[in-house]
């Protein structure tokens, strides 16, 4: 029989210390309504192909939550996948999200909720200084020395940034900045679209022991654009990697911050000696930068770029209680200012790999495709064109994000989730779509196959083809593209839609948001499940904050 939890033998179990991954299996837009603080989402959809890494070992526990729906049991469904897939520890938490509900605990919502909550009391540890637009904005005017960092990732910078700043993502602050900003009397500011890795990267910064004076800009991008201020866009500045004088400097706050923050060291000798332990969970993470990972890196490491990892930790881990291991260049910068971080909230075991640059034969190996599936047609772009001019043209179905699919997609596809195929067909046929013919395309090839076979099984006479392509290759090609999301089979709920993805009403979406960010202390603080170590204390977990 399947074991199901009741909320309180599940709230004992989130607190026993032993690892466990709660996960909750509904799409990340519908999560993002309400869900449990602890459960990572991993929908259904995408949880074949992202499971193994988010929880490696296959007899850890792991505890599924979904609605509590009767109608719709996703999280019997994904038991089901789970099991096929040689996990043998799962349980589901009884009546799922409304059972925790009614039983008076606490139900958040927003995404990255550890993380952002972390951020907040970051701030209210340290008091992190703080600047709002306005001053920012009147210090770049009077021409006063003054540099601009933005902590986000390149392609969150491209889409705006602040005037004048230069993207700088946040582990990489440390590792770069005296290269920004050499001189002590160069004010620094540290911006990103809200308020979580503004703190964080500034705190960065302080903790390092940098002699200049640091800010957080107040509410990021957004506090920006609320005060009516312009934003840049297609900005493509970059900190430099730094010389050697830079980065000697960089290393000694690097080697300080470990010493007091309790940052230790692991061999790869001995990370696989961790990895060979099977009643333990291993995870290497690669905190460098996109460009230095794609150039080589150890096999089965994924790649958790350092600010990222400490701003949406459970987006790269799932098992709670799990070794880290962060992976980075030789001079070890980055890692080690994500670990003092990571142990601050909580992880128990957070080590720096010395070996490095990376040594492939000692890694692990990487995860292959799914098998092509059987009985469905491979089509390249071409044949695709083909099809679709054809006088009886094939149903093109597009599991793109929502987001994508409204940005630009093939003209006349239909946008649809994976988990809800079967519903999907459903609303083909009330449009008038026989649906014997279908395509398949993704930009993931590996949801793509998922895709295909599924629709293989719920459509045994249909016939069925997988483009190996995506809408890139598309376009390379020629073809036209459509926008918008009148062609949706479903509700566009896959993924958390940010304030300035909403076609109307950004500016409150903004101020929403930034609300509900400042709250997450005084929530985290009735809920009572999630620990922070203030200032590198090597004693237990103190309270919240």
């Amino acid at each position: 029989m399947t074991d199901r939890m009741t909320p309180e033998r599940l709230r004992e179990a989130l607190l026993d210390g032993d690892e466990i991954a709660l996960l909750d299996v509904r799409e990340e837009g519908t999560f993002s309504r309400g869900h449990l603080l602890l459960a990572a989402c991993v929908p259904l959809s995408h949880l074949p192909l992202r499971i193994g890494r988010l929880v490696p070992r296959r007899d850890c526990r792991i505890v599924l939550v979904d609605a509590g729906d009767p109608a719709d049991p996703l999280a019997a469904r994904a038991l089901a996948c789970l099991t096929d897939l040689g996990y043998s520890q799962v349980s589901l938490l009884e009546g799922g999200l409304r059972a925790w509900q009614a039983g008076g605990h606490e139900v958040f919502s927003g995404v990255n909720v550890p993380s952002k909550a972390f951020g907040e009391v970051v701030e209210h540890w340290h008091d992190t200084p703080r600047l709002p637009a306005s001053e920012v904005q009147a210090m770049q005017q009077r021409g006063e020395s003054l540099v601009i960092l933005d902590s986000r990732p390149f392609p969150e910078f491209q889409r705006m940034s602040i005037p004048g700043g230069v993207d700088c993502p946040g582990a990489e602050l440390v590792y770069r900045v005296h290269m920004m900003a050499p001189d002590p009397d160069t004010t620094i500011i540290v911006n990103c679209a809200g308020r979580t890795r503004s703190i964080i990267g500034a705190q960065s910064l302080i903790n390092a022991g940098l002699p200049n004076r640091i800010f957080a800009l107040k509410d990021g991008t957004m506090g920006w654009e609320l005060a009516g201020l312009g934003v840049a866009r297609g900005e493509s500045t970059h900190a430099p990697v730094p010389d050697a004088q830079a980065l000697a400097r960089a290393q000694a706050r690097a080697r300080d911050v470990a010493r007091r923050y309790g940052v230790r060291t692991i061999t790869a000798d001995e990370m696989l000696a961790w990895y060979a332990d099977p009643a333990r969970t291993t995870m290497l993470l690669d905190v460098r930068t996109p460009e230095e990972f794609a150039a080589g890196h150890w096999p089965g490491a994924r790649h958790a770029p350092g600010g990222q990892l400490v701003q949406a930790t459970d987006e790269y881990v799932a098992t709670r209680g799990a070794r880290l291991v962060l992976a980075d260049s030789a001079d070890g910068v980055r890692a080690t200012m994500t670990a003092h971080w990571l142990l601050q909230m909580g992880w128990p075991e957070v080590r720096v790999l010395t070996d490095a640059p990376p040594r492939p034969q000692a890694g692990l190996a990487d995860e292959p495709l799914p098998a092509w599936p059987d009985g469905v047609t491979r089509l390249d772009v071409p044949a695709l064109q083909a099809r679709l001019a054809a006088g009886d043209p094939p149903v093109l179905i597009d599991l793109a994000t929502s987001l994508a699919f409204r940005r630009a997609h093939v003209p006349g596809a239909f946008w649809a989730i994976r988990a809800r195929l079967a519903t999907c067909i459903e609303q083909l046929r009330a449009r008038g779509h026989a649906a014997r013919q279908l395509v398949v395309m993704a930009p993931n090839p590996a949801l793509a196959r998922l895709a295909a076979a599924d629709l293989r099984a719920l459509l045994p006479g249909a016939t069925i083809g997988l483009l190996e392509g995506t809408l890139a290759d598309w376009q390379a090609a020629g073809g036209a593209v459509a926008s918008g999301l009148d062609d949706a089979l479903t509700e566009p709920d896959d993924v958390w839609w940010k304030p300035y993805d909403h076609v109307g009403g950004v500016a409150q979406a903004m101020k929403d948001y930034l609300t509900w960010e400042v709250g997450l202390v005084e929530q985290l603080e009735r809920d009572g499940m999630l620990r922070f170590r203030r200032h590198g204390a090597r004693s237990e977990p103190s309270a919240t904050t």
